[in-house]
């Protein structure tokens, strides 16, 4: 009798979730100020670049801007990617006059930089402006959060909680010490484990969302107990009955 009670207290403590596993940020009253600091994304094939090329005399940058005369620039973010700039799996770009450009390993500001001097040699144009954003930046988030999907964003840098934020937030079964990112940059995949219970996460380089990054939430231990035999108190409770009642008739 005492044998099963003790069984079943074990299941059920060990089916809990403690405080530690589930607050973010436990060591945040020992951290200070932190410098923030933002970096451009690199850019990446299946990338749609939205580049805007703009000079003291608008009609003479008309030639380097695709689609200007569609009047584009109110249209919505759907038909800016149609007639954006398709990053080639071979890291190119098929610009306007200038032709196929490079954008292998390079940021946007990069290539901004990059475009402005092929525009001012060439003598195509003199002190031009030139303007870049990524139009298809998403973020892929799987596992124990509330809402799974894949979200778009327009912001140049998100971190972290700002994604898992689009999802909702872990739900109360997500491991928070042990976050996956998934992370792909010229051609090389990367695989990072973060840990959202400690402050030391704001200087971990994979804080700052890029471009097509997976996050992935697995289950913690109490979850992937109840996916067992065991699927909750209420099926502990009959088992224990069920063991007790079998053990009274034996010991009869």
């Amino acid at each position: 009798m005492r044998f099963l009670l003790l069984i079943l207290l074990s299941v059920i403590f060990s089916s809990c979730a403690s405080k530690k596993e589930v607050l973010y940020f436990q060591d945040a009253k020992e951290k200070g100020a932190l410098t923030v600091s933002y970096k451009s994304p690199t850019i990446q094939p299946n990338d749609i670049l939205d580049i805007k090329i703009e000079t003291l005399v608008p009609e003479v940058a008309i030639p380097y801007n695709k689609g200007a005369n569609s009047q584009i620039q109110t249209a919505s973010i759907d038909l800016l990617m149609l007639n954006g700039y398709l990053v080639s799996t071979e890291n190119t770009i098929n610009f306007p006059v200038l032709g196929e450009i490079s954008v292998k390993g390079i940021t946007t500001k990069a290539l901004e930089s990059k475009i402005k001097k092929l525009l001012e040699e060439g003598k195509h144009l003199i002190n031009p402006g030139v303007y870049i954003r990524i139009l298809n930046a998403k973020v892929t988030i799987l596992g124990e959060v509330n809402a799974p999907g894949t979200y778009n964003f327009t912001e140049q840098n998100i971190n972290i909680l700002q994604a898992l934020g689009y999802a909702n937030d872990l739900t109360i079964n997500g491991v928070r010490d042990d976050v996956m990112i998934i992370r792909e940059v010229d051609g090389i995949r990367t695989i990072s484990h973060l840990d959202l219970t400690s402050a030391e996460l704001l200087n971990n380089p994979y804080y700052t969302i890029q471009p097509n990054d997976i996050i992935y939430v697995n289950q913690n231990n109490p979850k992937v107990k109840t996916a067992g035999f065991v699927g909750n108190v209420g099926t502990v409770l009959t088992i224990a009955s069920l063991a007790l009642s079998v053990t009274i008739l034996l010991t009869r």
